[in-house]
């Protein structure tokens, strides 16, 4: 049971982490954000990580997403993946290397994009699948970045930010662009899905070794899939590439956009919620416009994890508004939440929650939803 301090209110369905309720954070943005910070410096600043984006007046300046850190000398980005060294901007580790692990996850898996996957689907066979139905047998290579532009605190993967702080694990972590090249060439591999954290951080390491694979598998005549599950907040003309990267190789960008209101964004997420959905909405169209180029299989796919008492039915509904008005068939995944970080005092979602979520979804004129994760739901609240 958690209690808003601004309003008093106490619900299941208020984190202590956040400390206040979705309410007040869309009616007094300024006075409720100041509290949902406290969680988020307390945890960065305790694993050696920015507060928030550095913005140093002597630093240089990183344009990769929406965060623009100007990272100050000898220091590092809010991501924790790149930093100043010497007034020159480069990653922790180096170029072409990136901290990150991968590993075989048979499919059809359990993406996000499962229900248009060609791995699960057969679309786009015999181009962009191996089978009409299933690809029994073959896998995805799952490769997982440490460091991400955000810092949310109901993370579903928050160990990555460990990975990427202390150097004593990092080291552990270090792989060069030839290795993931070497990995993704094996021949029972169709998909190459990059996650994390977020791919962001490492997208020049990712876009690299994927024009290699890419190029390869044109050579060999066999089928390697380039797929994004990214935060959407990248710069536009990054993820222009990435997305390309996707639709020749019959892959699918999948953005995850955490909220519509910008307060209750960055209460979740700890960067600047208005600046967020707006680099989002960008990415979102240009993906989606590019997708019309390959229609027999989606190349954007969107979707929301619906946080109890955070990420609710208004959100979802002007999420889905704008969705719909570029294109209603981009199918939209609605995510049931599992407790976890900083959110464990939160129950997993409801089921009514997800009933109403997909109700106001299909209302604002989408015609793909989906929800992922339904094993969670449950009568919770």
């Amino acid at each position: 049971m958690g209690i808003c301090r601004i309003c008093g209110v106490r619900a299941i369905t208020i984190s202590n982490s956040v400390g206040v309720c979705a309410e007040c954070l869309r009616r007094y943005p300024d006075k409720a954000l100041e509290i949902a910070r406290e969680s988020h410096h307390r945890y960065r600043l305790s694993l050696g990580l920015p507060a928030e984006p550095p913005r140093h007046e002597n630093g240089v300046k990183c344009r990769l997403c929406v965060n623009e850190c100007s990272i100050p000398p000898n220091g590092i980005g809010f991501c924790g993946v790149w930093r100043n060294r010497d007034g020159v901007l480069e990653p922790v580790q180096g170029h072409d290397r990136a901290v990150v692990y991968w590993y075989l996850d048979p499919l059809p898996t359990n993406c996000v994009a499962t229900p248009v996957c060609p791995a699960a689907t057969g679309r786009g066979y015999p181009k962009y699948a191996v089978s009409k139905t299933v690809e029994e047998g073959y896998y995805n290579l799952a490769v997982f970045f440490a460091g991400c532009s955000l810092d949310c605190l109901f993370c579903q993967n928050w160990e990555h930010k460990e990975m990427i702080s202390f150097k004593n694990i990092r080291l552990k972590y270090v792989r060069s662009v030839e290795e993931l090249v070497e990995a993704a060439m094996n021949p029972r591999v169709t998909c190459v899905c990059y996650f994390g954290g977020d791919p962001a951080p490492h997208a020049v390491y990712a876009i690299k070794a994927s024009r290699i694979i890419v190029e390869k598998a044109r050579e060999k005549k066999v089928i390697k899939r380039i797929c994004w599950e990214t935060n959407g907040l990248e710069n536009p003309s990054i993820m222009n590439v990435m997305a390309e990267l996707s639709l020749v190789s019959g892959g699918i960008v999948k953005i995850d956009w955490k909220a519509y209101t910008p307060s209750i964004y960055q209460a979740l997420t700890g960067v600047d919620g208005y600046k967020a959905v707006e680099v989002i909405k960008k990415n979102v169209k240009l993906v989606a416009e590019m997708g019309r180029k390959r229609p027999e299989i989606p190349l954007l796919v969107v979707s929301t994890l619906l946080v109890p008492g955070y990420v609710d039915v208004e959100e979802v509904r002007n999420i889905a508004r704008y969705l719909a008005s570029i294109n209603p068939e981009i199918p939209y995944i609605l995510l049931a939440f599992h407790p976890d970080h900083l959110m464990r005092d939160l129950p997993p979602t409801s089921s009514h929650h997800a009933e109403e979520a997909y109700k106001v979804a299909k209302e604002e004129g989408l015609t793909n939803i989906f929800i992922g994760n339904a094993w969670l739901l449950g009568p919770y609240y």
